[in-house]
């Protein structure tokens, strides 16, 4: 990380500010090489964190410009070296005139996420804070924005750090007690260890009970469309979206792939999923897109299940409804309630507790609808939930380390010696330090920082 990088930190349409930023060595040399200041002074005397006014000059000195430039010298800047920004009007064509002149002034295209990664190479984040900026560029709702600046102010760290530091001060403490017997040092009780492990799994199992929540918050709910053919599955799904996205006719089996699209319902993110009519028979196109669904079903955190409630129970309803046990939770949806409800619908409360009576055609019912989604996948306020882990990785970390605790702690508990319940431990530090990023694989970092845009 001895080089300086550039790039341009905002989208690249038509926009009120644009921002050309820079990380390393000789940001301020080189910014001082594309800018002139109305006051002479140049970035290299002007003072930190100051915006000083000027002109934007091309790779041939020719002006394009009237912008605005600040100087972060390290370690007190987001990335913890020399960083300068130029705030431009947001012309595509600016910007990329501006980028050209600061590659000519000798830095080098950013890689996409290179300047949190260079945050979290010189300390300035931990791996977790540095996945909460990625977080925060993709949230949509307000609940994943509070989540995401929860744990970018360190909240799952400060949890897990706590934890580390008394298995830390815990292995300490056993090991000068073995090494220098002579020293008058406290004696190492096994209460202490006992009750430290008892802290840790619990502290643990807490921290892991937030990952359903929050990978929901963070990545929005898997959410499948399902039902036998001309349920209205199609029809709910553009009466949720507001408009014509999926094709809607009388005749059975128009819709034979998956329809994806993303909706908020009562601040719940939804990933919904049209599936084609689940019946038995079809044409071989039909049933591929059948099988689609039942793929989709298995991956899903809810089904919406869409009954024809104008007529009764079907064959091919029934069909529908034991293949929506497929998912994790069944939110049954009884349509066509324009038309008169004919369906038994004690009985399919008595089966469903979540169920909403609604008409795609009309829109009665939807915001009952939104309710019940919102019952089933509760969202953190800006209060709480803010130490909530939001991806498989950290969950993963997570586990290992709770793991590794509780079989130190039954070994201890069955008699094993203080030294090889520490052994456990020592895996559960391990992988704590991996949840932070304390020690962490290259292939890990490059994976997590592969989803970054260019310029952050």
């Amino acid at each position: 990380m001895s080089d300086l990088i550039a790039a341009i930190a905002t989208p690249p349409i038509p926009c009120a500010i644009g921002i050309l930023r820079l990380s390393g060595p000789g940001a301020a040399a080189a910014v001082d090489q594309v800018f002139r200041a109305f006051s002479g002074r140049t970035m290299t005397q002007a003072p930190d964190r100051a915006l000083v006014y000027g002109t934007l000059l091309d790779r041939e000195g020719a002006p394009i410009d009237r912008v605005l430039a600040t100087i972060s010298r390290a370690p007190h800047s987001y990335t913890g070296e020399d960083t300068a920004e130029l705030q431009c009007h947001g012309a595509p064509a600016v910007l990329a005139l501006g980028l050209e002149a600061l590659y000519a002034a000798g830095a080098r295209p950013a890689k996409p996420g290179e300047f949190t990664r260079r945050a979290f190479l010189n300390g300035k984040l931990d791996l977790t804070q540095a996945e909460a900026v990625g977080d925060l560029l993709e949230a949509q709702t307000d609940a994943a924005v509070h989540t995401a600046a929860g744990q970018l102010a360190g909240g799952i760290s400060r949890r897990a750090e706590e934890i580390y530091r008394e298995l830390v001060d815990l292995s300490a403490h056993f090991h000068a007690v073995l090494d220098y017997p002579d020293e008058d040092i406290d004696p190492f009780r096994a209460e202490t260890l006992s009750k430290a492990l008892e802290r840790g799994e619990n502290g643990l199992s807490a921290l892991l009970d937030t990952y359903e929540r929050g990978r929901f918050v963070a990545r929005g709910v898997p959410c499948v469309l399902a039902g036998r053919t001309n349920a209205g599955k199609s029809s709910l799904l553009n009466a949720l979206l507001g408009y014509q996205r999926a094709i809607v006719t009388d005749i059975p089996g128009t819709t034979r792939d998956t329809v994806e699209e993303t909706v908020r319902l009562d601040g719940v993110l939804l990933r919904l999923i049209d599936t084609a009519g689940l019946r038995e028979g079809g044409d071989a196109v039909e049933r591929l897109g059948m099988e689609r669904s039942r793929a989709a079903l298995d991956r899903a955190a809810l089904a919406l299940l869409v009954l024809d409630g104008s007529v009764p129970l079907t064959p091919e309803d029934k069909i529908a409804m034991a293949e929506a046990q497929r998912a994790e939770r069944v939110l049954c949806v009884v349509n066509k309630a324009d038309r008169g409800t004919v369906v038994d619908l004690p009985a399919l409360r008595a089966r469903y507790p979540a169920l909403c009576l609604v008409s795609a055609r009309t829109g009665a019912g939807l915001s009952d609808l939104s309710a019940s989604v919102a019952a089933l996948f509760p969202q953190p306020g800006a209060g709480g939930g803010l130490a909530m882990l939001t991806n498989a990785r950290q969950a993963q970390a997570v586990t290992r380390a709770l793991d590794a605790l509780r079989e130190a702690h039954r070994g201890f508990l069955a008699g094993i010696t203080p030294d090889a319940a520490l052994t456990d431990v020592e895996e559960a530090m391990g992988a704590l330090g991996e949840l932070t990023g304390r020690t962490v694989r290259e292939d890990v970092v490059d994976r997590i920082f592969s989803r970054f845009c260019v310029g952050k």
